[in-house]
């Protein structure tokens, strides 16, 4: 064993970067909120971009060392401490067997990533280790980590020192913030909504709400209006996909996004810009969302993913 929970009183969870290929089953992607947090911290500690991670929101973890490994922690809204010292995210760190390491909950942000090198060894289910809460399977025994969980990682095939004191760039990160302006795409029923929503959407700011989970991001502000009815047919969704149903308050999908939706979807939310929404604070952070294209919002991700090699080393 690697890795020890001595205590944890957020949302954590086991997660790789999803369970790929099963949809067509009705069986969600689930894997990071974040995507780019987590390929980051693998990237950090030289692993392949699916190992799985532990992903932590809403509160504090500790964990405790058991033998000498090499741990990377990415995201926004926590501080991190390692045996009696504190220190960035966005880095990799030499952890000696017995040393323990905290992420305490700060006042912004949603999510960080804790990766181990090789990765965090769990049976895979339906070729992922990703858990999937609202299904009970995946990650350890489709539940959430709790205290006395004992996890196993891989052996290094390199030197710990060499997988060290490596940092991600700041200037590579998102531009996270509490209140962001997301691009999205439109449609692919925007003509199901009057022009008058058409307008607000595009111009108006929603409150993330406190009913918001893994599934769902549910917003809160000016309702928007169907011309007709405000079902269809149910049919294919992925994250980002924003449905509005006969309330006129839009969701936009997360991570453990159901399959199939039966309500109007006036848009999709570009990738690159999902992780700068799962950093949101239910409650607290606003948004507004700003019109894009295809080929702007293929870009600005290719853009994004790029700074992952943006490491340098210490």
């Amino acid at each position: 064993m690697s890795l020890e929970i001595v205590d944890v009183n957020g949302l954590a969870t086991i997660q790789d970067s999803g369970r790929i290929g099963w949809r067509k089953f009705g069986v969600p992607v689930s894997g990071p909120m974040d995507a780019f947090a987590f390929h980051s911290a693998n990237n950090l500690v030289g692993n392949d971009s699916n190992c799985a991670a532990i992903e932590i929101g809403l509160g504090d973890i500790t964990l405790r060392a058991l033998r000498d490994c090499v741990v990377s922690v990415a995201g926004v809204g926590y501080g991190l401490s390692i045996y009696i010292w504190d220190f960035p995210l966005w880095s990799s760190y030499y952890v000696r067997a017995g040393w323990t390491i905290r992420l305490n909950k700060l006042d912004s942000g949603m999510w960080a990533y804790l990766a181990i090198a090789v990765g965090i060894q769990t049976q895979p289910i339906l070729d992922s280790r990703s858990t999937y809460l609202r299904g009970h399977f995946g990650g350890l025994e489709g539940r959430q980590l709790q205290a006395g969980d004992m996890l196993r990682a891989g052996t290094p095939s390199r030197s710990l020192n060499y997988l060290a004191a490596r940092t991600l760039l700041s200037d590579a990160r998102p531009a996270y913030s509490d209140n962001p302006i997301i691009d999205v795409v439109m449609g692919p029923q925007e003509k199901y909504f009057t022009n008058e929503s058409i307008s607000t959407f595009i111009s108006q700011e929603y409150t993330v709400s406190n009913t918001s989970d893994r599934m769902g991001y549910r917003l809160e502000g000016a309702a928007l209006k169907h011309r007709s009815k405000a079902e269809l047919i149910s049919e294919g969704m992925t994250m980002g996909a924003i449905q509005v149903p006969s309330n006129g308050q839009p969701i936009v999908m997360m991570a453990d996004s159901p399959t199939t939706g039966g309500y109007p979807k006036i848009g999709i939310v570009a990738s690159a810009d999902l992780p700068l929404l799962a950093q949101c604070m239910p409650g607290r952070s606003k948004i507004r969302f700003r019109e894009t294209t295809v080929a702007k919002a293929q870009k600005k991700y290719q853009v994004l993913m790029s700074g992952l090699e943006r490491i340098v080393e210490e």
